[in-house]
């Protein structure tokens, strides 16, 4: 938990430092590019996914070298998919700004912070996997740290190269882009060396068909990450009809929620790798015990953060900006979507514990429709609510996405599935 929590505060940094720095337009344009590095971050999940799925169940089996030849594999197909992704979505930056009909100065605010992240997308890829080998391994620790070290060097760097700090050259919303990047380079080729000594990773010829069964368990999980950040895209161009400042609100709203998020990220990791491992030394009692106290610790943590969006929401938005129209639209989108992040935390834990078996499909797919009928939703709530309409959209659909996880979850079929 503490180390996906330290992966959701650099974005939370960023939108910081630029919103103290370079104002509402250029912090419009990292919270609306926000929602495609979210995609990108999904897709990342496909290598790292489909690794702890595998890698965990045969450290379960004790077979640690067949799992360190997983690990090599799935850095083959991380570095792949990368580039592919990274060169498409430089192609694709200006209709996609189109499509979320952004003012012209926050497209091109949005447009260069994503030109320089998406160019780095093969650093962002490798280090979702090396973060998955030393948790299939049961080794949480290795990555907190490595994640502290990176998070600290990043919060330096944001505003030398954000503000022109000294020597460095002012680049504005690059800089803060630019800054993720290096340190997150720096922990890949620490973490790297670690694994090598450690024996997490071991060359070999690139085979396709295991390649392609990591592949696939990942699948579900990023293609639904994916659809998640696409829907938020589309929402954004039903937001811009209320202003910049409600815009604003949008993405920094979600870069709060994204804290929770981060939180449950960290529990359904651990219940992923517990459930993983435990199936594979043929202990199902274990793999439930494990998705169920994941799942309690999430609830607790969840519950505590939706109440403070409910009696703080005002502060919690004053942090990124004093322009007194994104902290009224972001406090009204707090308190709306406070109810919801207990039953986030339902969906997160419970599916990534069922990823963890390799049961990643069927979780999906009732997710997959509870997020699209967003888009149908929002503008029908927005006419007759305003922009609270947006927000009860979103919010009820998370609701109604954990009761469905919880269900899947009851029935127990993930504990028949064999990888």
């Amino acid at each position: 938990m503490g180390a996906t929590l330290l992966q959701g505060l650099f974005n939370v940094v960023d939108t910081f430092w630029v919103g103290r720095g370079l104002g509402p337009a250029a912090l419009a344009g990292v919270s609306t590019a926000g929602f495609t590095v979210w995609m990108m971050l999904s897709m990342a999940e496909l290598s790292a996914v489909g690794l702890t799925a595998v890698a965990s169940r045969r450290h379960g089996e004790r077979k640690p070298r067949e799992a360190a030849v997983a690990v090599y594999r799935a850095f083959w197909l991380a570095v792949t998919l990368s580039i592919v992704l990274g060169v498409l979505g430089l192609f694709a930056l200006t209709p996609l700004f189109q499509l979320m009909a952004t003012p012209a100065d926050v497209t091109v605010q949005g447009s260069s912070y994503l030109a320089v992240y998406l160019a780095g997308a093969p650093i962002v890829f490798t280090y979702f996997v090396m973060e998955a080998a030393f948790r299939s391994s049961g080794d949480t620790r290795t990555p907190l740290i490595l994640l502290a070290v990176s998070l600290g060097l990043n919060t330096i760097l944001d505003p030398l190269l954000i503000l022109g700090i000294g020597p460095f050259p002012r680049m504005g919303i690059q800089g803060a882009a630019l800054a993720t990047l290096v340190t997150r380079a720096a922990g890949c080729f620490v973490g790297y060396r670690w694994m090598v000594q450690r024996g997490l990773v071991t060359r070999s010829m690139p085979s396709i068909r295991p390649i392609l069964q990591m592949a696939w368990i990942g699948f579900p999980v990023a293609a639904g990450g994916a659809l998640f950040s696409f829907v938020y895209i589309v929402l954004t161009r039903f937001t811009s009809q209320f202003g910049t400042g409600a815009l604003a609100a949008l993405g920094v709203g979600h870069k709060v929620e994204s804290l929770s998020y981060m939180v449950c990220i960290g529990f359904g990791l651990a219940a992923a790798t517990a459930v993983g491992q435990n199936l594979g030394a043929g202990s199902k009692d274990r793999a439930v015990l494990a998705g169920r106290v994941a799942t309690g610790y999430a609830v607790v943590v969840t519950g505590i953060v939706g109440l403070a969006f409910l009696l703080i929401p005002a502060q919690l938005m004053s942090i990124f900006t004093a322009d007194p129209d994104v902290i009224a639209a972001g406090t009204s989108y707090l308190r709306i979507v406070a109810v919801a992040q207990v039953f986030m935390a339902l969906e997160i834990v419970l599916q990534m514990g069922m990823e963890g078996a390799g049961y990643s499909l069927i979780p999906w797919i009732p997710s997959s429709v509870l997020t699209l009928l967003r888009l149908p939703l929002a503008p029908v709530l927005s006419r007759s609510m305003g922009l609270a309409g947006i927000w009860w959209t979103i919010s009820g659909t998370a609701v109604a996405r954990g009761i469905a996880a919880l269900w899947i979850w009851r029935r127990g079929r993930w504990m028949d599935r064999t990888v």
